[in-house]
């Protein structure tokens, strides 16, 4: 127990030792700063040079220990040179790069280095494989296991579906704005022709009134003027088209259009004319019923007394 004692008292004299050496170094340093005795750069931390080592035993029993007596296709390691290039030979240039001799700050030219060098490996590869019986195509009947859950790619099925039918919906939406800009153009190209037309209509008929022009060209609307396609067009079209019943009694009632009053008056051909008058059917005289005049006694209703008779004796 006392050992013990003597040894935590002995530890703490020394820390605090320590710490007074540190005090007295802080102050000591303060000190000297303060009499310019320290000056920037003169504590200077220096890189100790690096030692490369080539431990060229310990390399080769690495590489003793990687290599193994294994057969090719369980190694499937080549080393082999780029492939010919094929492009530059067809041009007939010189090819810049020849037996790996390729500028390490040309990327295009490395890149390419690695590129005719992956061919090459492949080309040597690929016999040795079959050779091997190893397979390099996948057959018809190859089933891997998916990476991802059915469920998950039915929500992923879902969500393009979903997409397509937006997308098809906004390309109809847009179709069909289109086609209204395009029907309301169409619209206003009539409706700006027919006021054009109606326009054109309406001067014509002042000009007409006034005596100005005597023409009524404007009458025939858009028929083209001149040749026989316009002269019978018309005539085409009343035949295939035809009068209708009523147009027809409004024609014979009224006629094709002329002087309409007086029509039925009297002149002195028709009132000389006496083809037409029928005595027998004028004031029901003449013939079988030449008795029947006025003092004759024509169709009488019988009296109330005599038509109950009537019913009685029915």
């Amino acid at each position: 127990m006392e050992s013990a004692e003597e040894e935590a008292l002995l530890g703490e004299e020394s820390e605090e030792s320590e710490e007074e050496n540190s005090e007295l170094s802080d102050n000591e340093l303060q000190e000297a700063f303060a009499k310019g005795l320290l000056k920037p750069g003169m504590n200077v931390l220096l890189d100790k040079p690096k030692k490369f080592v080539n431990n060229t035993e310990g390399l080769k029993q690495c590489l003793a220990d990687l290599r193994k007596e294994l057969p090719w296709a369980e190694r499937l390691d080549l080393t082999n040179l780029p492939a010919e290039d094929v492009i530059s030979k067809a041009e007939g240039k010189v090819p810049s790069v020849t037996k790996g001799d390729v500028n390490a700050d040309d990327d295009f030219q490395r890149e390419m280095f690695f590129y005719r060098q992956a061919q090459a490996a492949v080309l040597e590869a690929l016999p040795l494989l079959n050779k091997h019986g190893v397979a390099t195509k996948r057959p018809d009947d190859y089933f891997a296991e998916m990476a991802k859950s059915d469920q998950h790619m039915q929500k992923i099925r879902k969500k393009l579906i979903s997409k397509q039918l937006i997308l098809e919906k906004s390309e109809k939406a847009k179709k069909l704005r289109e086609q209204r800009k395009f029907g309301k153009k169409v619209q206003v190209e009539v409706i700006q022709k027919r006021q054009k037309e109606k326009k054109a209509m309406m001067s014509a008929v002042k000009k007409y009134q006034k005596g100005m022009t005597d023409k009524l060209d404007f009458l025939e609307g858009d028929k083209k003027p001149g040749g026989k396609d316009a002269s019978q067009g018309p005539k085409k079209a009343l035949n295939k088209k035809g009068n209708n019943a009523k147009r027809k009694y409004k024609d014979q009632k009224f006629g094709f259009g002329g002087k309409k009053s007086g029509k039925k008056w009297n002149t002195k051909e028709s009132y000389n004319d006496v083809s037409s008058f029928r005595a027998k059917t004028a004031h029901g005289k003449g013939g079988k019923g030449g008795n029947k005049g006025k003092g004759g006694k024509q169709n009488k209703r019988p009296g109330k007394s005599v038509r109950k008779k009537m019913k009685s004796r029915s």
